[in-house]
């Protein structure tokens, strides 16, 4: 029996309400859009159009995988992040706006935008950190490393839709090794979720998002306890480090990067009021930065 798009729509909000979905009547338009390949503005405009019978298998499908909690960017296949969008693999984390303080902070630090930095973004991903950075820095280039082949080919490849393949590389690695040279800025969101809170975590992330990118060891830490003592030789003189961080860990955290020979110039929160990225500098240099200001009488360096 055929049906109304109207009437369709109707449907897939109240399947994805029963399921626990938040704005299911939206996430049921985003779905159709998908299913149909139609922009939402025709959709409304045309709501008494019958579809066919493909057409409401193909809505019903995705409806389905959504109700399974399958996130809608998953399904869609893209996430927008920094307003710029990034296509997804299943090796891939799904980025969130939370990321979007990293950035944040690089660019709050920047002095010159025109500048030629050197860029590293350690588990890139998807590369959004670094495409996002390499988006508002024109005349810099970067370098994404991820342990994972099929992670660094949706990197590579949003970085030739965005445009933005000259400046940069992606490469298969674990965490820094083999790397050398010096960097301006390295960024890295590791995997900061303790094993034992995965399994509480949104079925959106806990059954999509793949696990070596959420597993933090038994405390979460595991993998800042690998990356922070290998950063030192990385970093140049003014080199900085912009780390996120899970909640309540900035403490143990900037313990490790302590012990790593680096110093803690801010920290900042995410939109939810949660400490979300670390920024470091060698210790050394920010001790040399406390004793030219002190020299000028401007006092020490906030931290």
């Amino acid at each position: 029996m055929s049906v109304t798009l109207r009437a369709s729509l109707r449907e897939a909000a109240r399947l994805l309400g029963r399921a626990g979905i938040e704005n299911a009547g939206h996430e049921a338009r985003l779905l159709a859009v998908t299913a149909l390949a139609q922009p939402i503005e025709s959709m409304i405009a045309h709501g008494d159009r019958l579809l066919s019978d493909s057409e409401c298998r193909r809505v019903q499908l995705l409806v389905e995988r959504r109700a399974g909690r399958e996130p809608l960017s998953r399904i869609r296949g893209e996430r927008e992040f920094w307003g710029l969008p990034f296509r997804l693999a299943p090796e891939t984390l799904d980025p969130r706006p939370d990321s979007e303080t990293l950035v944040a902070a690089v660019l709050r630090e920047v002095v010159d935008a025109k500048a030629p930095l050197r860029l590293l973004d350690l588990g890139t991903g998807s590369g959004c950190l670094l495409l996002a950075l390499l988006s508002e820095l024109p005349c810099a280039i970067g370098i994404g490393i991820d342990r994972s082949p099929g992670a660094t080919a949706a990197a590579a490849d949003n970085a030739a839709r965005l445009g933005l393949a000259s400046r940069c590389h992606f490469a298969v690695g674990d965490w820094s090794e083999a790397l050398a040279g010096t960097f301006d800025w390295i960024v890295c969101n590791p995997p900061y979720i303790p094993e034992s809170a995965i399994a509480g975590l949104a079925p959106e992330v806990a059954l999509f998002d793949p696990l070596p990118a959420l597993d933090g060891g038994g405390d979460g830490l595991d993998a800042y306890r690998l990356i922070l003592p290998r950063l030192g030789r990385l970093l140049g003189a003014e080199g900085r480090l912009a780390l996120e961080i899970g909640d309540g860990q900035a403490m143990a955290v900037t313990a490790l990067a302590v012990e790593s020979g680096l110093a803690l110039d801010d920290s900042l929160c995410d939109l939810g009021g949660r400490r979300r990225c670390l920024l470091f500098s060698p210790a050394v240099a920010t001790m040399l930065k406390h004793q030219v200001k002190k020299s000028l009488g401007l006092g020490p360096h906030p931290v």
